[in-house]
Formats: C-alpha cells, sequence, structure tokens
C-alpha cells in the first residue's frame, strides 16, 4: 500500500476544520428559527458539520489530493461512529464556552464553534484510528 502524499494529513485537516466550522454556522442559521433550544441547536449544527466535513475530506482525498489508501475505502461506518461521538463532546462542549462568552450573542457562533470543536474532535480520532490501524 503506498503512502499518503507529503502534506495529505494536514491538508485534509485543514479541509475538515474550515469546512465543519462554515458548514457549524450555516446549519445553526438555517435551525435558528425551527429548533428551540441552544443545546438542541449546537448538537445539530455539530453533528450536520462533522458529517459534511467528513464527506468533503474523503471526496477530496479520493478525487486527486493524495492517494487514499485501501484503510480509507472500508472506513465509512467507523467514520459515523467517531462522528456522533465527536460532534456530541464537541457541540455540548461549545455550548458551554458559548454561554460562558457572550450569552445572546449570534446562533451562527454558537454554530461555528460546535462545527469546529466537533471538527477537531473528529480529527483526533481519525489520527488515533489511523495511527493504530497503520502497519
Amino acid at each position: 500500500m503506498p503512502d499518503k502524499a507529503p502534506g495529505t494529513i494536514s491538508a485534509s485537516l485543514i479541509i475538515v476544520i474550515l469546512i465543519a466550522t462554515a458548514v457549524g454556522a450555516l446549519a445553526a442559521l438555517f435551525l435558528s428559527g425551527i429548533v428551540t433550544g441552544t443545546r438542541t441547536l449546537a448538537l445539530i449544527s455539530g453533528f450536520v458539520a462533522t458529517i459534511f466535513a467528513t464527506i468533503a475530506r474523503y471526496k477530496i482525498l479520493f478525487l486527486g489530493a493524495g492517494t487514499g489508501g485501501a484503510d480509507d475505502a472500508k472506513v465509512p461506518g467507523l467514520v459515523v461512529t467517531y462522528a456522533a461521538i465527536a460532534s456530541i463532546a464537541g457541540s455540548l462542549a461549545a455550548h458551554d464556552i458559548f454561554g460562558f462568552m457572550v450569552a445572546d450573542g449570534p446562533l451562527a457562533m454558537l454554530g461555528a464553534l460546535a462545527g469546529l470543536f466537533s471538527a477537531v474532535l473528529m480529527a483526533m480520532l481519525m489520527i488515533t484510528y489511523h495511527t493504530n490501524t497503520r502497519p
């Protein structure tokens, strides 16, 4: 199995973090009139952001930014599990930090924080997975 091109891991982490932050903010803006309660809004925004960022990462890696290895093709079930864990923990942390920073701030900021924290946790889980599964 060929190794990934140099810089691919860093590029994929940047992709995940930027996309998750943007999608989290957009999800919070879209859902702010529909969902009541900031905790629920943070959880949904973080989950949607993590799923979108993960899909974007896989699409970009397989479309030419790097050589996807055999393990990357087998991960989707595990990715969903990791995304759920990361989005719950990241979104709840974002909700609490948002409450301490600005109690009545813009909900897009809450969604962006939920997406950012969820993406960082997702990246850490995926790095751990790939570190422990490489021969």
